[in-house]
């Protein structure tokens, strides 16, 4: 991550931001330039309100609900599941090293987990349901199909399994239907399997994919203050 803010700072002259391929700058100086470049519009009242653009553009990303509604609830039911998702685990970590070191809470961690329980069913099912919509564009719609190549193959494979083992893994612990019958022993491993391929696809993998977008468009729709 480090690296591509590097890239993108390669490219910083004055408040301008250029991100050049193949150079490198400071990332430091790139994240200085970028948030001067908020500030300076701000203040000018250039753009939509900086509140505005945070919640519309970038949250509920209506500017993709403007070109295609199907594709809209496609991006936003796979972005609000995976970011919630991403949310409550790292609420259940915070958790779990509170007690490491020796802290007392009102609750244990085996408690929080079940207060987490309902709220991570139905993100799960809401980034499935994303998932699915974007496998089936990606299988049955010709333009789609005929633009997609490898890469994103890989990627939205990666989603979906992250997301059908998050479910077994749990299912297997509480003996419910996505645990298909399997033996209580074997929640540990698939929990453990969930966990590292989520890592994998869900952080380790974003600065090197076109996930990437995920964390630069937001950069870019707040610089501008908006607009396409």
């Amino acid at each position: 991550m480090i690296g591509n803010l590097q890239k993108w700072g390669a490219g910083v002259t004055g408040y301008a931001l250029e991100p050049q391929e193949g150079k490198k700058g400071s990332a430091i100086r790139f994240l200085k330039t970028w948030w001067e470049q908020v500030k300076e519009e701000s203040h000018h009242g250039h753009g939509k309100p900086i509140l505005e653009v945070l919640v519309l553009d970038v949250l509920f990303q209506r500017r993709i609900l403007k070109r295609s509604p199907l594709r809209w609830f496609m991006h936003f039911t796979i972005f609000a599941g995976w970011m919630t998702l991403f949310a409550l685990s790292g609420m259940m970590f915070a958790v779990e090293m509170t007690e490491k070191f020796g802290i007392e809470l009102p609750f244990t961690p085996a408690e929080f987990r079940e207060f987490l329980s309902l709220p991570n069913y139905i993100f799960g099912y809401v980034l499935l349901i994303g998932v699915i919509i974007a496998l089936v564009r990606r299988l049955f719609v010709s333009e789609v199909r005929e633009a997609s190549i490898m890469y994103d193959w890989v990627l939205l494979g990666g989603v979906f399994i992250v997301t059908i083992s998050g479910f077994i893994a749990d299912g297997i612990r509480t003996g419910i239907v996505w645990g298909f019958g399997l033996d209580p022993a074997t929640a540990p491993p698939a929990a453990l399997f969930h966990s590292v391929i989520s890592l994998f696809f869900c952080i380790a993998y974003i600065p090197y994919s076109k996930y990437i977008h995920v964390i630069a468009t937001p950069l870019a729709i707040l610089a501008n203050k908006g607009g396409e």
